[in-house]
């Protein structure tokens, strides 16, 4: 009983913990299969240079309205999305490989958001940018994340089974699907990137692909085939997402990084234990 009461009692009484509970919920579920699909097709390093990449679009709409983090969240969108389709039109029409390519956008693009944003606020502001704030989530801010969400598992469930073919055989999907190829690896990246400047509202651009990767890296070890390492990797984004904002209520810790640090707890713990290829369960065997 004392347990529950220590759990609950943060998002009972004050009503930013639950609107934070919600938005941590509603990005666990739309965000950590998109990370099941990054690592499936080697691009898990992708992410972060997506997060990383947001940050300039992020800033320009904090330079146009303040901290209004629908209009951050815009300019993130378009600044992430321009960022993916230029690093992939540089790997296409270049000899650079797409992962070099990305790395060298994203690093401009971080040096760039930090220095829009510093040429305007204050250090506090460049903290909330960076690693967000749950006093930051309001009605707008929850109704931006919903519409996200809602909108991110409708267009994954209609290209589900062109990623998991591309996943597995990529091969066969270039013979079959020829010119679609490239639309649905943009549409794939144009997902990626809504996700993360959703996770920006609560978890700042550089935390926000830790809950979208460590989930879905943890289930990895404890599902045997697709289905259920996404549904593994939803149910270990939202424990995370429970036990940081809790921990960082009570330890008086930014939200972001307490969630992350409870992802990674959890994503060690499998490292270990877990039941398909954990290190000391595989050693037992």
């Amino acid at each position: 009983m004392m347990l529950f009461h220590l759990l609950a009692d943060p998002f009972i009484e004050f009503g930013f913990m639950r609107r934070a509970l919600i938005a941590c919920i509603a990005l666990s579920i739309s965000a950590t299969p998109l990370g099941v699909f990054l690592l499936l097709r080697r691009m898990s390093l992708v992410g972060d240079a997506l997060s990383h990449a947001v940050l300039p679009g992020a800033a320009i709409g904090y330079l146009i309205s303040g901290m209004s983090l629908v209009a951050m969240g815009i300019g993130g969108f378009i600044a992430g999305l321009a960022v993916a389709m230029l690093s992939g039109l540089v790997s296409r029409r270049t000899q650079l490989k797409e992962d070099a390519s990305f790395a060298g956008f994203y690093l401009g693009s971080l040096a760039l958001g930090v220095t829009l944003v510093s040429l305007r606020g204050s250090s506090v502001d460049l903290l909330h940018v960076l690693f967000g704030s749950i006093l930051a989530i309001d009605s707008s801010a929850m109704i931006m994340v919903g519409i996200i969400t809602s909108l991110s598992l409708l267009v994954l469930a209609c290209i589900y089974r062109a990623l998991v073919i591309e996943s597995f055989d990529s091969l066969f999907l270039r013979v079959s699907a020829g010119k679609w190829l490239a639309a649905i690896h943009g549409i794939f990246l144009a997902l990626v990137v809504i996700n993360l400047v959703a996770g920006f509202q609560i978890l700042g651009t550089l935390m926000s692909v830790g809950l979208m990767m460590l989930p879905a890296a943890s289930a990895r070890f404890w599902a045997r085939d697709l289905p259920h390492t996404l549904l593994s990797a939803m149910i270990i984004g939202v424990i995370s997402s429970v036990v940081g904002l809790v921990w960082s209520y009570y330890a008086s810790l930014p939200a972001g990084p307490a969630i992350v640090l409870s992802a990674t707890v959890i994503f060690f713990i499998s490292v270990l234990f877990g039941k398909r290829g954990g290190m000391l369960t595989a050693s037992r065997c």
